[in-house]
């Protein structure tokens, strides 16, 4: 080679070492390292350090190259410190490495130096590494923080942050680099240390974003075990704040540690309701141990732990108590409240009463009573009862509430309560109480008893029992100042008690006026005693009281004791008149008359009866004129009263007669009208009026009365045959009546003579000439009349009537003659209805001359003028008419007429007024079309054009057709109904070739419509032109309208064809679908359904493919399965079931997806097709499928390839010994040996090796060997192979094995030889002192050597770890480092026996 060339032909060492390391060719480092050593033995220390510091690549910086300086350095004291000279070369232009920097931190370190080593970091000359920062940890914690940030070392920087008590840093920095720290050692570490501080980083941790990554219970017990309960309670408080169930334990551990040592902290806690899934039972235990008894009540949920705890209620904020026992159930609240009072019944009754307050209604007030009578606490019972009573209404509680105000009342002597509870309740039993109160004897206030029977209407017997216990006084205190109303009760039971009348007596006078009269009164009458009243009565009367029972009672004591009794009746205004009026009808019916007549309309029925029963019918007859009461005159003169006609003689003989009050004649006569007494009325008129003496024979109103009566009986036919014609008399004898009013009258019950002379006697011919025609009619009669006044209104009536008789010319000539144009629409639509058109034109021709009434009428008159020329034919006067100024509604005239059928008329008329719509309808009746095209072009109105056109259709005449249809087309609301025009008389081309036209004209906002409705007709007429039609104007036109045409009509083609084009991608592939032979493409349905909203969809074209097109269905479902989520492959599987060779191209193509359905779809077809290979490749890419299932089923297949699978299967599955087991039976041994040495089992190894060694596999034998190399033991195969004489095949086993342990114990002796050097060196580099001159650094002296091989006894040393051994002791040995004994107890092998690693015996694990 060159190298070689150069070094050993041309002896240039040097150019070698060159071309070799620019090269890089190998051997180039065995050059520099023989022209180091060189240098070294020739004493060139400079030259030596500047090769290895620039060495290519590094291969000089070894921890060899620094040996052999400090070696150097050691045969030579006194020099320069080789090693500080290599260092300084490479500090010149480079960096140390990691060796080298820990090398020169040595000396510096033990110089005090660590400035420099600050320096040397920030310049970045050293390599920063965990034993680096280890060695300078020793000196500067902060320094080596520093070397640990770094060397990225987390743990020693964790470690620092600690000792350094940063304890704020730590988290943020195991954050930023990713690290997870064992984080209880640090805070076990920390504790130690700072407590707050540790408190602090547990708190961070249990609260950093992404959750905590603490173990909570482990750090709570770290901080317990230094009995830290402060900061225990702090950190649990912070960690367990989210209130998670699985936090249950710790809350329950939080809580105990606190009611054992600080309650009024748990009692903060529980009161905040932090938590919530602690142990309840066991707290409440605690809480009641600690003396929070509301705690524990909240948390006891047996009822004999609340018994216990509820004893001590006097102990707990009542406030609670309250609202704690709304949470119970009744029967438990019931028990709790009987324990209370059974314990404690005097320190626990308030609380008591107010919880039975407050859920009377839960607990039921029956249950309460009964539990205090229980424990005879009436005292209770009365605060209970008195706190509800006033909001209940069971009678029970007022009773019993009675009951323990009498008994507190009797022990306290204070009945104030019992007193008024009687008083305002209105719900106790009023018996049972008036009992209970009569019975209590000692009940020295009789008040409550007096409220009850006061309240209760009992005072009768109240006031027997009172008089009884001789308790009068309260008798008069009752009734003067209690209730004065009870007077008459009190006297009525004094009175059957037999007390003295003066006593009595002297008791009502006391009340006064305050005494009800009307029962006092009633009470004496009752019993007979009513006259010693009468001092009471009189008293009552002079004060001026007005109380009818008292002047009743007066009036009774005169009539009995005849004082004046008849003076009393009339002058006294207040008594009662029915009551003392029976009174006196029994004993004297001349004063009842007097009574009741005196009543002024109050008792006039018990006038009547009382007259009636005594025949008084003269005093009757006066005192009925008298009182002037119709409704009293219908009571006595019905046909039912059999004392009627003595009442009407009394009243015409005497009553009338008498009375000089015409307004009390006057409601006589009404009251006769009104009983229907019409022959008796006239008899008595006549009487009164006819004669000249009388005093009314001029009155109005009688004489009106006198005719209306005449005519009322004479319209009733009613009248004697001797009276008839008394109306008519009447009528001429008298002149004072209402002559108008009457003659109404008269007409209206049919006397039209007596009414039409009334009219001529008051000079009223008009009304006069109305009863003529109206009411006689008589029109010649009328007529006569008519002549004879000669007046307008007169002529007018006549008119009117004869008009209405339907006399149009004799009307008209009476209107002509008062000269009346009034009636013109009467007159106008009579002549006009009858035809009479002629005489009608003379009546308008005077009522256009008179120039009569508003525009309005003018125009009416003009109208009916125009309408009645044209029914004459008067054509010229029609034009002349219409051409002179006017009024008529010449557009309503010509549209009668064009109704009426005189459409020249109507043409006339509506060509002067311009109305080309109108004008174009009479042009059509009078078949001029092209005259009416015209008007309606001048009209241009879409009704105007449709009724043209409907004409010229109707008459064939296309052209002008058209012309109307493509002026209908620019509204869209007119194409529909100019379509079915053509279409209703089947004239299909024409309109298709109207339509076809209107495509090149401009339609304005109607041209998608025409696109659109052409479409359709193409649809349904002409199926040949649809698709072209289409695929010119798809975008123009209203697709879902021919869509839904194109349904109709069955044109399937097209209907895709328009589902495409609307975006409806599901419509248009079903239509596919359904209508394959027509509709159906291939390329355009997989389009289509990419585009599909519907996934339903999707499978049915599946199911369309598989029965019309199977051969397509691969590239159907490949190219949907391109587009991801379109296909749910599991569900196409399914559909596919018996059909999956068809897609077996799709399966393979989404297998990649690994979806289970899809593998086992898939194997299944292998598995039928015996395609192992490809078997094989899909159970080995794809795991989604039973493989236990697979493998059972392909175990017995006949073929060997598939019971292979099923092989690979069971050994994919760790199923090793089945695997194995099934090679072995079809002898693929290799598989067999692969599947062993792959479950790492020995024990299956070591079955399989005898297997080959009973069938003789000997070659098998060897394989497997070599094959499970690792997990053969060896004296296993010793022993089989020396038992079968295999030797030969076992020998290059046994080989390899021994060549295996030579070298590991040569490895082990290698390793021991390095710690022994490393250690050496430890020992000097601990005792050399290092000097630096001249900014030079000066190397350690030489190393103090220890005496080697005496017996020595002490700590063992870890040499990586550099911790000491605990409780152990080693001895070594002599010279003899693998004898070493010793016993430890720390984690890394306590203490060694020496310092040998690998054959000391100690506690510990040793490590290597």
């Amino acid at each position: 080679t060159i190298v070689g060339f150069l070094q050993h032909n041309m002896g240039n060492i040097n150019l070698a070492m060159k071309v070799a390391a620019r090269a890089l060719l190998p051997g180039a480092e065995q050059l520099y390292a023989a022209n180091f050593d060189q240098m070294l033995r020739s004493g060139m220390i400079k030259e030596a350090a500047e090769m290895a510091a620039k060495s290519p690549n590094g291969v000089l910086r070894t921890p060899n190259t620094i040996n052999k300086f400090k070696a150097v350095a050691q045969a030579q004291p006194n020099q320069p410190n080789p090693l500080l000279i290599y260092f300084s070369k490479i500090l010149e232009d480079s960096k140390l490495n990691a060796i080298e920097s820990i090398e020169l931190a040595r000396p510096v370190l033990q110089q005090g130096k660590q400035q420099l080593l600050q320096k040397w970091l920030e310049e970045g000359k050293l390599e920063c590494s965990e034993d680096l920062g280890d060695l300078v940890k020793q000196v500067d914690s902060n320094l080596a923080l520093s070397i640990y940030l770094r060397g990225n070392v987390p743990a020693k920087v964790i470690h620092c942050f600690v000792e350094t008590q940063q304890f704020d840093k730590i988290l943020l920095y195991a954050n930023k680099v990713g690290y997870s720290p064992e984080w209880d050692k640090i805070l076990s570490t920390m504790v130690m240390i700072n407590p707050d501080g540790a408190v602090r980083l547990a708190q961070m941790l249990v609260n950093q974003e992404g959750g905590s990554k603490l173990n909570v219970a482990a750090v709570a017990e770290i901080f317990l075990s230094r009995n830290m309960l402060q900061q225990t309670t702090a950190f649990l408080l912070d960690a367990l704040k989210g209130n998670k169930p699985e936090e249950g334990p710790l809350q329950t551990k939080l809580l105990e540690i606190n009611l054992r040592a600080a309650p009024q902290v748990a009692e903060a806690i529980l009161s905040n309701g932090m938590f919530s899934h602690y142990d309840r039972p066991a707290v409440g235990k605690l809480c009641e141990m600690a003396g929070l008894f509301q705690r524990a009540l909240e948390h006891y949920t047996e009822l004999n732990d609340l018994k216990r705890v509820i004893v001590h209620a006097s102990q707990i904020q009542p406030d609670f108590i309250l609202e704690w026992f709304g949470n119970l159930e009744t029967s438990w609240g019931l028990e709790l409240l009987r324990e209370m009072l059974a314990k404690d019944l005097r320190q626990n009754l308030q609380i008591c009463v107010q919880v039975a307050t407050k859920y009377s209604e839960v607990m039921t007030p029956q249950a309460l009573m009964a539990l205090f009578e229980e424990y005879k606490s009436m005292e209770g019972l009365f605060y209970y009862l008195g706190s509800i009573v006033n909001f209940s209404n069971d009678e029970n509680v007022h009773y019993k509430y009675i009951v323990a105000c009498t008994k507190v009342g009797m022990m306290r002597n204070d009945y104030k309560e019992l007193e008024r509870i009687t008083r305002e309740s209105t719900y106790y039993p009023a018996e049972k109480v008036k009992d209970f109160l009569k019975s209590e004897t000692k009940l020295p206030d009789p008040r409550p008893l007096i409220n009850v029977c006061d309240k209760h209407d009992m005072v009768e017997e109240l006031t027997q029992f009172l008089y009884g216990k001789g308790m009068m006084k309260y008798i008069e205190v009752y009734v003067q100042k209690v209730n004065p109303f009870r007077t008459p009760q009190v006297v009525g039971a004094l009175i059957d008690a037999g007390c003295p009348e003066d006593q009595i007596r002297s008791l009502v006078m006391s009340v006064r006026n305050m005494c009800p009269a009307e029962g006092l009164v009633a009470a004496c009458q009752k019993r007979n005693r009513l006259r010693f009243l009468l001092p009471w009565l009189e008293a009552r009367f002079d004060e001026g009281e007005q109380d009818p029972a008292i002047h009743n009672a007066l009036a009774m004591i005169y009539i009995d004791t005849n004082q004046s009794p008849e003076k009393f009746l009339e002058s006294n205004r207040y008594y009662d008149h029915k009551t003392v009026g029976a009174y006196c009808a029994k004993r004297d019916p001349h004063l009842a008359f007097v009574v009741y007549s005196s009543a002024k309309g109050v008792c006039d029925d018990e006038a009547i009866a009382v007259t009636n029963e005594n025949a008084l019918f003269k005093a009757q007859a006066k005192f009925l004129v008298d009182r002037q009461d119709l409704n009293l005159w219908a009571k006595v003169l019905t046909e039912e009263n059999p004392h009627k006609r003595s009442l009407v003689d009394q009243v015409v003989a005497t009553a009338l007669p008498q009375c000089k009050n015409s307004e009390a004649v006057a409601c006589t006569v009404k009251a006769f009208m009104s009983a229907n007494l019409p022959n008796e009325l006239i008899e008595l008129l006549e009487k009164i009026v006819l004669r000249a003496d009388s005093e009314f024979a001029t009155n109005k109103n009688l004489q009106n009365l006198l005719i209306l009566t005449a005519v009322q009986v004479a319209g009733a036919g009613e009248l004697p045959e001797e009276h008839k014609g008394r109306v008519m008399e009447y009528i001429n004898r008298l002149d004072k009546f209402d002559g108008p009013d009457i003659a109404a009258i008269c007409v209206q019950d049919g006397l039209y003579e007596e009414a039409f002379v009334i009219y001529k006697k008051f000079d009223d011919k008009k009304k006069a000439m109305s009863v003529l025609v109206d009411n006689l009619h008589d029109l010649g009669r009328a007529k006569d009349f008519a002549v004879s006044c000669n007046i307008d209104t007169v002529w007018s009536t006549l008119a009117r009537a004869q008009l209405d008789h339907g006399h149009i010319q004799d009307a008209i000539d009476s209107y002509i003659k008062a000269n009346d144009p009034s009636e013109y629409l009467k007159v106008i639509g009579a002549a006009q209805d009858a035809g009479n058109y002629q005489h009608l034109i003379s009546f308008l021709q005077m009522a256009r001359k008179k120039d009569f009434g508003t525009q309005e009428a003018r125009s009416v008159i003009d109208t009916a003028m125009l309408m009645a020329l044209a029914k004459e034919g008067l054509m010229s006067e029609l034009e002349e008419f219409v051409s002179s100024p006017n009024l008529a509604n010449i557009e309503e005239v010509g549209e009668r007429c064009a109704d009426e059928g005189s459409f020249e008329a109507a043409r006339m008329l509506f060509s002067s007024i311009s109305k080309h719509d109108k004008l174009a309808s009479c042009l059509i009746r009078l078949k001029k079309y092209a005259d009416a095209v015209e008007a309606a072009r001048k009209a241009n109105f879409s009704r105007t054009w449709k009724e043209v056109l409907v004409a010229c259709v109707d008459a064939e005449e296309f052209r002008l057709a058209q012309m109307c249809g493509l002026n209908l087309m620019y509204v869209p609301d007119e194409v529909e109904e100019l379509i079915k025009v053509y279409e209703r008389r089947g004239y299909f081309e024409q309109l298709i070739a109207m339509m076809e036209s209107g495509l090149g004209v401009e339609m304005g906002g109607n041209t998608a419509g025409i696109f659109t409705e052409l479409a359709i007709l193409y649809a349904k007429y002409k199926e040949e032109k649809l698709m072209e039609h289409l695929k010119l104007f798809c975008a123009r036109m209203n697709i879902p309208r021919v869509i839904r045409e194109c349904e109709r009509h069955e044109h399937w083609s097209a209907l895709c064809f328009l589902y495409v084009h609307n975006d409806e991608a599901d419509n248009a592939a079903l239509t596919m679908m359904n209508h394959a032979a027509e509709a159906f493409d291939h390329s355009q349905f997989k389009e289509l359904l990419l585009k599909c909203a519907n996934p339903e969809n999707l499978y049915k074209a599946t199911q369309f493919y598989v029965e019309e097109h199977p051969l397509e269905l691969n590239d159907l479902l490949c190219s949907l399965a391109k587009k991801e989520g379109i296909l749910d492959h599991s569900r196409v599987v399914v559909q596919m079931k018996r059909k999956l060779p068809l897609i077996k191209k799709y399966l393979e193509q989404v297998q990649s997806h690994d979806m289970k359905s899809v593998n086992e779809a898939l194997n299944g077809l292998y598995i039928e097709e015996e395609d192992y290979e490809k078997l094989t490749q899909s159970v080995l890419t794809y795991k989604n499928y039973d493989q236990m299932e697979l493998a059972s089923n392909l175990e017995k297949h006949e073929l060997l390839e598939m019971r292979r699978v099923a092989s690979t299967l069971y050994k994919n599955n760790k199923r090793y010994a089945q695997s194995v087991e099934l090679s072995k039976k079809d002898k693929l041994y290799r598989d067999a040996m692969q599947t062993a040495a792959t479950s790492g089992d020995p024990e299956l190894v070591e079955q399989l090796l005898r297997f080959f060694v009973d069938a003789e596999a000997k070659e098998c034998f060897a394989a497997a060997l070599f094959t499970c190399y690792e997990f053969v033991r060896p004296d296993v195969v010793l022993e089989l192979a020396w038992r079968n004489n295999i030797m030969d095949y076992a020998m290059p086993y046994i080989i390899q094995v021994t060549k295996a342990y030579t070298s590991k114990v040569d490895t082990l002796q290698a390793e021991f030889d390095k710690k022994k050097e490393e250690e050496e060196k430890k020992k000097q580099s601990e005792l050399h002192t290092a000097g630096m001159a001249g900014g030079e650094m000066g190397l350690p002296g030489a190393p103090l050597m220890l005496t080697m091989g005496q017996p020595s006894m002490g700590m063992g040393m870890d040499p990586y770890h550099q911790q000491m051994g605990g409780g152990g002791m080693g001895m070594g040995m002599g010279s003899v480092p693998n004898m070493g004994m010793g016993m430890g107890g720390m984690p890394h092998g306590g203490m060694g026996g020496m310092s040998v690693p690998n054959m000391g015996m100690g506690g510990g694990m040793p490590m290597f």
